[in-house]
């Protein structure tokens, strides 16, 4: 099969042949040299127009192929790292918080006062301070390399495979990263078990209460599950959405100790504003998942009861919710500058 423009081309020199052909009958020797020669370089040129409009016909047909395969290429390439440095982040966020995240656990379930919650705590014993954060750090840590590494990768995949803005793009992929987060539910339900005092007689440890949720079937690890759901999702795009317009708001980093400090600012305001507004669905959580066997109760019915409980007054709903909000912003603090720093270390 002939090439785009080869019969064009074969036609124009055709043409050359035939005239060509009528001056060496109706003109002189030097005219017939001289049109050979303009005709010999005519033709010439005639090759040389083909052979390019050929080649950039080629080139831009592959064009597309060639720059998703770099695009395919380049998400493979660069994925894992942001596994490991949401992994890490989790580990080093988890370390520093977790006592403050027990005293916030104790107001969430029982509506105490933050000097009562420590009083429990100091009565528990700088022995049961750690007590719980294997599940934690398994959940937190496994979470957010999926948080990180799933939305670049579905970000990466949903730009090459979907036309639409980068925007919803990225909203679509925050909130896939966020679902398939929730398959991970079963370590927060544990964590939630193993840092209630009411439950300290049953297990001591994650593996028993691992072995007494199994006696009520696989969907008693995933109590709770529709307002973890309602949580990851959103929160994810809020959270992927808002960093970039943040952080452009604050003064220009310089050096690496300045772009730590942009980042621990820019992800600390962040997860202080999230941890706000999704305090009450966390509160309906813990309740949910405080509980071992019986009837599993929808997100309204435990929400009204929770509301009724503490008097239908709102302040009583955020009952620590101050003391979550600067958790929030040490925590989310950490993780977002150890991510960043991490990030461009790798």
């Amino acid at each position: 099969m002939q090439p785009c423009g080869a019969g064009a081309r074969t036609s124009d020199l055709a043409k050359l042949k035939v005239l060509n052909f009528s001056t060496e009958h109706e003109n002189p020797v030097w005219v017939q040299g001289a049109l050979s020669l303009q005709m010999r370089l005519q033709g010439r040129r005639i090759e040389i127009y083909y052979s390019k409009k050929n080649s950039m016909m080629a080139s831009e047909s592959s064009a597309p192929k060639n720059s998703k395969e770099y695009l395919r290429n380049d998400v493979t390439a660069t994925s894992g790292k942001h596994y490991l440095c949401g992994y890490c982040a989790a580990f080093t966020n988890i370390a520093v918080t977790f006592p403050i995240q027990k005293v916030l656990f104790r107001q969430q379930l029982y509506g105490l006062k933050t000097k009562d919650a420590v009083h429990q705590l100091q009565k528990d014993g700088i022995r049961n301070l750690y007590r719980g954060i294997l599940p934690p750090l398994m959940q937190k840590t496994t979470t957010l390399a999926l948080m990180f590494g799933l939305y670049e990768d579905f970000s990466s995949l949903l730009h090459i495979h979907v036309s639409a803005p980068e925007l919803l793009t990225r909203s679509m992929a925050a909130v896939l990263a966020g679902t398939t987060e929730a398959l991970l539910t079963p370590f927060e339900r544990v964590q939630t078990l193993l840092q209630d005092y009411k439950h300290h007689d049953k297990f001591t440890n994650t593996y028993q209460a691992f072995k007494v949720l199994k006696v009520y079937g696989l969907r008693e690890y995933y109590r709770g599950l529709v307002p973890i759901l309602l949580r990851n999702g959103p929160s994810n795009a809020l959270f992927f959405g808002l960093r970039g317009p943040i952080k452009q708001c604050l003064p220009e980093a310089t050096s690496y100790s300045t772009h730590l400090v942009n980042d621990f600012i820019c992800g600390g305001l962040l997860g202080a504003m999230l941890g706000f507004l999704f305090f009450p669905v966390n509160v309906v959580k813990t309740r949910m998942q405080a509980q071992i066997g019986g009837e599993f109760q929808s997100f309204s019915k435990v929400f009204v009861k929770i509301w009724l409980e503490r008097d239908r007054k709102l302040n009583h709903l955020f009952r620590g919710a101050h003391l979550n909000y600067h958790r929030s912003v040490l925590s989310w603090g950490i993780i977002n500058a150890t991510y960043e720093f991490l990030l461009k270390l790798l």
